[in-house]
C-alpha cells in the first residue's frame, strides 16, 4: 500500500515539473539563436540586436509563467506560439519541426499535467 502512494507522488511530481522544465529548456534553446547577434562589432552596438533576438525566448518564458498557474491557458499559449511561428516561416516543414515541434510538445505536456495530476 505504501509503495502505491510513493509511486503516485512520484508520478504527480513528474507531471508537475516536466512541462515547466521543458518550457524553460525550449526558451534556452531559442535563446541560443540570439548569439548570432555577436558578429565582431563593439559590445554596445550589439546589445540592442541581441535583445531583439531574445524576444522569442521572452515570449516562451511568458507562456511558461502563465502555464505555471493555469496549465491549459499556457498550453494554448504554446500552441499559439507554434502556429504564429509556422505562419511566419511560410509553413516550411523543416523549420516548423525544429522550432514549432518542441512548442507543441510542451503544450501537450501541460495538457497532460492539468488532466492527470492529483488535486492539490
Amino acid at each position: 500500500m505504501e509503495q502505491e502512494v510513493t509511486l503516485t507522488k512520484t508520478l504527480d511530481a513528474l507531471l508537475l515539473w516536466t512541462p515547466r522544465v521543458a518550457g524553460i529548456g525550449v526558451a534556452l534553446f531559442l535563446g541560443l539563436f540570439a548569439l548570432d547577434a555577436f558578429d565582431g562589432r563593439p559590445i554596445l552596438d550589439v546589445i540592442p540586436g541581441f535583445l531583439i533576438h531574445l524576444a522569442p525566448s521572452f515570449l516562451v518564458l511568458g507562456a511558461v509563467a502563465v502555464a505555471w498557474r493555469f496549465p491549459l491557458a499556457g498550453a494554448a499559449a504554446f500552441v499559439g506560439l507554434a502556429l504564429i511561428y509556422a505562419a511566419r516561416v511560410h509553413w516550411r516543414v523543416d523549420w516548423i519541426a525544429a522550432i514549432g515541434g518542441p512548442l507543441v510538445v510542451v503544450a501537450a505536456l501541460f495538457v497532460l499535467s492539468s488532466r492527470f495530476r492529483a488535486p492539490v
